[in-house]
């Protein structure tokens, strides 16, 4: 059963090395090449179908010539007869090898032009109805020098007894050379023509493409340590500038997500330095004195364990909440259970109590995991910083659920309101992670958030502080 799974592979990769070299040349080449080909290739088909239509009309203008020239001597002939006027011998139009036939009822030659003298009638085309006008029609393989073609213009004259066909032939060969040349100049003229039009646009599109090189290597020298250079801007507003301002913008937000990185590396190594410490110095004394009865210490050194696995865990769910796509939250989550299970499960500290308010049902499309989380970090952060109570309520309004947490604290200060949510944010004593958070918790409701449609923020609701989480319905 081993056996055929090397042939197969072999095929699969077979295949897909067939499939690759089957991949068109076109988007390999260099976008100059691109605009320069492309405009050489349309500036071509033009070019051929503006000479195909000259060839076409010089042709018909030329034929159009010889059709009057023959209608108006069939006429001039017609009208001599008509007049019983002697026709004969008649004498050849133009060129040696334009003919003049009239032929009578019979079929027999009565006058003709000197160059085909004594020859049989020559044309076969329709005889016209008396008194009608002259029709011109092509005559092909005349037996008159080299078989050429004729435009040959009939004309009905004479009696009705005796009626007889004038029949007026001029050459085409002329006006045939005439085209001939022309298309022998046009196919001289329009590669060579096609050839300065691609020399021009391969050198207008270098042109053009200087300042998106210029761009290229202004943005090719900014590296992670200088970001907050910018490009510079050509003067016309156009697309390049378009481009610019966008890639100046994008510079701008890597330097702020940059800054913002290194800011939170700074105070996270800042916060896991005091209880590594403290656990650490404890440590090195019991070493010091093996001897000592250090069961006293013990809470200590656990309640410091307890604030460095809260703060780990508090940036490990960052770090989750920053790789998880926001497409992968379509799971629907009842926010009204999960805020009564949240507000069961809260530890409340002596001389606080929690109150319930109306809770509405809300349905929203997220993470269960990750509400939950945000809701315990609201319910903690209003247990800490209250005086004697926390209200809780859950209402729907234009299309949100929007959960609200009111303290009776010392409230948070108008210009603190934005950056309370920010990663490991002092604020004033009243309000400080001292008295138990990790600097964390209104970070990470933030985060939740906005990562699943919604915002976080400080409203004005009486004396203390009021959080409220706003998140699109399902």
């Amino acid at each position: 059963m081993g056996t055929p799974a090397a042939p197969l592979a072999s095929r699969r990769a077979s295949t897909t090395s067939r499939t690759r070299t089957r991949l068109p040349r076109w988007p390999r080449l260099g976008l100059r090449i691109r605009l320069t080909l492309a405009a050489t290739l349309v500036t071509a088909l033009g070019l051929c179908l503006a000479g195909a239509l000259l060839v076409v009309s010089q042709r018909a203008s030329l034929i159009r010539s010889l059709d009057d020239s023959a209608r108006q001597r069939a006429l001039i002939i017609s009208a001599a007869l008509d007049k019983g006027r002697a026709v004969q011998p008649l004498p050849a139009s133009g060129t040696g090898d334009d003919v003049t036939q009239i032929v009578d009822h019979r079929g027999r030659v009565i006058a003709a032009s000197g160059n085909v003298a004594g020859e049989p009638a020559l044309f076969r085309t329709p005889k016209p109805a008396p008194g009608s006008e002259p029709s011109v029609r092509t005559a092909h393989g005349v037996p008159l020098g080299d078989q050429g073609t004729y435009r040959v213009a009939t004309v009905s004259a004479g009696s009705t007894q005796a009626p007889e066909t004038v029949y007026v032939g001029l050459a085409t060969a002329q006006a045939d050379r005439s085209v001939d040349e022309l298309v022998a100049k046009l196919a001289v003229g329009l590669p060579v023509l096609t050839a300065l039009l691609a020399a021009a646009g391969w050198h207008i599109t270098g042109r053009a493409l200087v300042p998106v090189e210029r761009l290229r290597r202004q943005a090719a020298e900014i590296t992670a340590t200088d970001l907050h250079r910018r490009l510079d801007l050509p003067p016309v507003a156009d697309e390049v500038r378009r481009l610019g301002a966008t890639l100046n913008d994008l510079l701008a937000r890597l330097d702020e997500a940059t800054a913002h990185q290194r800011q939170f590396v700074a105070d996270a190594a800042h916060e896991l330095r005091s209880p590594v410490a403290a656990i650490r110095a404890e440590l090195e004394t019991a070493a010091r004195h093996p001897h000592t009865d250090f069961s006293t210490r013990l809470p200590d050194l656990l309640e410091e364990t307890v604030r460095l696995g809260r703060l780990i865990d508090d940036l490990v769910r960052l770090a989750r909440l920053d790789a998880t796509p926001a497409a992968a939250l379509t799971a629907d989550v009842d926010l009204d259970d999960l805020v009564r299970a949240e507000v069961r499960r809260l530890h409340v500290r002596p001389g606080v109590a929690v109150v319930r308010g109306r809770i509405r049902p809300a349905r929203v499309r997220g993470d269960a995991d990750a509400l939950s989380r945000a809701v315990r970090n609201l319910l903690d952060n209003a247990v800490r910083h209250a005086r004697h109570r926390v209200e809780v309520t859950l209402d729907t309004a234009r299309g949100e659920a929007v959960l609200s947490v009111q303290d009776d604290g010392a409230g948070i200060a108008l210009a603190d309101r934005e950056r309370v949510f920010e990663r490991f944010t002092r604020l004033d004593d009243a309000r400080s992670r001292d008295a138990g958070g990790s600097g964390l918790g209104l970070a990470i409701v933030w985060e939740v958030a906005t990562h699943h449609g919604g915002r976080a923020c400080v409203e004005d609701g009486g004396p203390g502080a009021r959080l409220t989480l706003h998140l699109p319905l399902s």
